[in-house]
């Protein structure tokens, strides 16, 4: 999705209801008060499973545990390793939810559709600024996408002359200038490297310095923990250890923090949904168990744990949207 596209689908009334929200940005974020209440169902019970993104696997966890005071004979194991898990797992039949950091690729939607001969239905569940994280102590005030392309790519397609491989190369100066910059990121089954890799590095390659963590958790930490470091992660693993870099599109652009105003008008460069994708089968029921599951995401107490989480709750225009897909 590119920028006008998050615009135009988050550009909706935000005004009204106001919930904190930790370290993930700089000011309380808006629950929009016209999305609607959970109303419980009849008949929901049983078993399902959620395999993909680690990105979401809190929230997958939080929203299983919010769905089973709704429905107590109701169990969901979640597993998290990777966006990339999320289509083989919903193509063999073996989980029922298939969060993803980033959208389905063509490839991966032509297997499901080859099985079942309909495409799998994506659900916004969320919206997340993917944050270039640097350690607490660190001062520097902004960096641009060419210079987050040069810290982390071998190949530069943002156009950057050289690489950079020192802080003092990314602007700083003092006892910052002659520091080497180290790298941490995902492994490739991840959704957020996927993304990072177009949106940032134009699908250039990483450089072989950069320390590949089994999560977002992962990566945090180790920012947090070496003072040099730099690396990405969603902003719900955000923690008072670490400070997401405001980021510009370009040199000598309006640097933009990373927080929800910035994430909803598209003005944070790296603003994405997060998406749940599931198996719908056009003109038959779905799954009452999957139905209410996602009717709970997409209610008032669903976004209430998106912001407790640290992300960024979807409007209730959006809501509305992704309901139909289940009604």
């Amino acid at each position: 999705m590119n920028r006008r596209e998050f615009m135009t689908a988050t550009a909706m009334g935000m005004a009204a209801g106001v919930v904190k929200i930790g370290f993930a940005q700089d000011g309380p974020v808006r629950l929009d008060p016209a999305l609607k209440t959970y109303q419980v169902a009849s008949g929901v019970s049983g078993n399902a499973s959620s395999v993909g993104s680690d990105t979401l696997n809190n929230l997958m966890t939080y929203w299983a545990e919010g769905f089973k005071k709704f429905y107590p004979n109701v169990n969901i194991q979640i597993e998290g390793k990777g966006s990339a898990t999320a289509p083989p797992a919903l193509t063999s039949g073996t989980a029922q939810f298939g969060p993803m950091s980033r959208a389905m690729k063509s490839t991966e939607e032509d297997s499901f559709e080859a099985k079942y001969g309909h495409k799998p239905t994506q659900i916004r569940t969320a919206v997340d600024a993917l944050g270039i994280f640097v350690n607490k102590d660190n001062p520097i005030p902004s960096l641009s996408l060419e210079q987050v392309d040069a810290i982390f790519s071998k190949a530069r397609r943002r156009g950057q002359p050289k690489q950079i491989v020192t802080w003092g190369d990314a602007g700083m100066t003092g006892e910052w200038s002659d520091k080497p910059i180290s790298l941490y990121g995902r492994n490739s089954a991840s959704g957020t490297y996927g993304f990072f890799k177009e949106h940032v590095l134009k699908n250039g390659d990483f450089r072989d310095e950069v320390k590949e963590q089994p999560g977002s958790a992962a990566v945090v930490q180790a920012v947090a923990t070496d003072r040099f470091a730099v690396g990405y992660s969603g902003i719900g693993y955000a923690t008072s250890s670490v400070r997401a870099v405001p980021l510009a599109e370009k040199a000598g652009d309006q640097p933009m923090a990373a927080n929800a105003e910035n994430a909803y008008s598209g003005e944070y460069p790296l603003s994405r949904f997060l998406y749940v994708y599931i198996n719908r089968s056009p003109g038959k029921p779905l799954d009452p168990l999957v139905r209410e599951f996602i009717r709970m995401i997409c209610s008032k107490e669903g976004q209430e744990i998106v912001v407790k989480d640290g992300y960024f709750p979807i409007p209730a225009s959006v809501a509305a949207e992704e309901l139909k897909k289940v009604e």
